[in-house]
């Protein structure tokens, strides 16, 4: 392969200083070259074709059974992918501080101004502005200073909001202080998340901030433990250096910096699967950063995470009782005929040419469908959010499944692909609960459950060269890609992300 010879002896130390070998450097070049297949769908998932709606009378028995389980004193972790920066949130705010105009022009500046003293964080942003500019903002703005007010609140002597992760942020404001995602997650680990008085919360944070990460739990946990009676177990990893992937120029040769290194980057939230092999739990719930409401809505939140927590323990219950079943050799055909039924109808997991084998052949295929780990997704009705959304696709061995998918899967040039994504009925607001252990409680190794192919290429740039950036498969995508699925309807009331900083002005924030 050309790829042998493009790495020079230092570039082999670097590649092994990372915890990383040369081979897999080798391979993530060749992906690059060669791109990755598009899926093959079935459908796009809809109610009653993979997707399933919990009546009242449902809802209660499901919330029944996570109650009990709960008590039963199982391990519940929150998992929360926290590294995100905030610079994205500030986009438009960065482009007016750099604009050549000095007042408001777009709807977008002009509403940031118009509302400012609603943010959550205004009384620590005013203080910045007393304190560097001797004026408050009310003052700076009489004046036309408003470049001052956003420098204060985006750059280094500001809040620095422009370099902190989003979760450390003001998000709400309270009667008693404000409060930032992070804080916001402990408030709901507490709610639906805890077992005999514990709850664990685990937050994935980029190596830059981990320290402020801990300072402000250091700061906060006593004073939610005291608020919610609960004992707080807080753990943080960092999205390990050896899940980076290589860059490429335009024509596929490593991509240098300037000092003649390779440049790794990030391989996007699909990483994370290390992160959530290392956790030890009965059940993971897992949901993004941003995605917090304050307490006055958080009734829907912590009633559908119970929902699907609840489903996801029913549907376990039946899976381990099979496969005691299978794995004791003592069953008739009828119930092997009710097995396939459960993988068809609740797993949604179909094989074309399943009444062609014999028992001898169903019961290793069964066993393999029913022994791995189990998600329950809450997808949401369609409001033309952009992102990924529930389908059913074709799998490397020919059944199909549920799976999340993302736009960029899709081949573009596929009429029927394309209309399968644009009128699908549902989305994914990355809601899940996940179990990852076996009938015998033992961990399954999740890293053997990701699909490589599902991988993706970007288009990046740096110091304003062009480059090819390869994406790991998705973290609740390809990462989850050999998983048992079952998507379960949540209401949009439970899906309310911030992606930009007037995304806090919306009714839901205040």
């Amino acid at each position: 392969m050309l790829t042998h010879i493009m790495l020079t002896q230092q570039d082999k130390q670097q590649i092994e200083g990372r915890g990383m070998t040369v081979a897999q450097v080798e391979h993530q070049l060749e992906e690059i070259a060669k791109g990755f297949p598009f899926l093959k769908l079935e459908a796009a998932a809809a109610v009653g074709k993979g997707i399933t709606v919990e009546d009242a009378e449902g809802q209660k028995a499901a919330i029944d059974k996570w109650q009990a389980y709960k008590d039963a004193g199982h391990k519940i972790v929150k998992f929360v992918p926290a590294s995100g920066a905030a610079s994205r949130m500030f986009k438009n705010l960065f482009a007016f501080l750099n604009a050549d105009y000095d007042e408001p022009q777009t709807d977008f500046e002009k509403d940031f101004f118009n509302h400012i003293e609603k943010f959550a964080f205004y009384d620590a942003l005013n203080a910045k502005c007393k304190e560097n500019k001797g004026k408050d903002i009310s003052a700076l703005v009489k004046e036309g200073d408003y470049k001052s007010v956003v420098a204060n609140l985006l750059n280094k002597e500001g809040l620095n909001y422009g370099q902190l992760p989003k979760g450390l942020l003001f998000f709400h404001r309270y009667a008693d202080g404000v409060r930032t995602p992070m804080e916001e997650h402990l408030v709901e680990a507490a709610l639906y998340a805890s077992s005999k008085g514990e709850a664990h919360i685990h937050y994935t944070v980029s190596h830059d901030h981990l320290k402020l990460f801990e300072e402000k739990v250091a700061e906060k946990k006593a004073q939610y433990e005291q608020k919610f009676n609960v004992k707080y177990d807080i753990s943080f990893s960092e999205q390990k250096p050896s899940t980076d992937t290589v860059a490429a120029n335009p024509d596929n040769t490593p991509f240098r910096n300037e000092d003649g290194t390779l440049l790794f980057r990030p391989g996007g939230h699909g990483a994370l699967i290390e992160n959530l092999n290392d956790i030890d739990a009965d059940v993971v719930f897992i949901k993004n950063i941003d995605n917090v409401v304050p307490d006055r809505l958080k009734d829907d939140t912590v009633r559908w995470k119970q929902v699907i927590g609840g489903v996801l323990v029913d549907v376990q219950e039946k899976i381990f009782e099979y496969m005691r079943v299978l794995d004791s050799g003592v069953y008739n055909h009828e119930k092997i005929e009710e097995i396939i039924r459960f993988v068809q109808h609740v797993l949604c997991t179909r094989k074309a040419d399943i009444k062609e084998l014999e028992d001898g052949d169903l019961v290793p295929y069964l066993r393999a469908k029913l022994n791995r780990p189990l998600r329950v997704c809450g997808v949401v009705r369609n409001v033309g959010e952009p992102g990924g959304g529930p389908f059913l696709a074709y799998n490397q061995d020919g059944t199909v499944s549920p799976q999340i998918l993302e736009s960029s899967q899709i081949d573009k040039s596929n009429e029927e692909y394309v209309k399968m994504f644009t009128g699908g009925t549902h989305f994914n607001p990355v809601d899940l609960v996940c179990a990852t252990k076996n009938y015998k409680g033992e961990k399954f190794d999740l890293p053997k459950y990701v699909d490589h192919n599902t991988g993706f290429i970007s288009s990046k740039s740096k110091n304003g060269k062009a480059l090819k950036a390869l994406e790991l498969p998705g973290l609740w995508n390809g990462a989850m890609s050999d998983w048992n699925t079952v998507f379960v309807e949540v209401p949009l009331s439970t899906f309310n992300p911030v992606k930009t900083v007037n995304d806090l002005l919306r009714e839901v924030h205040q």
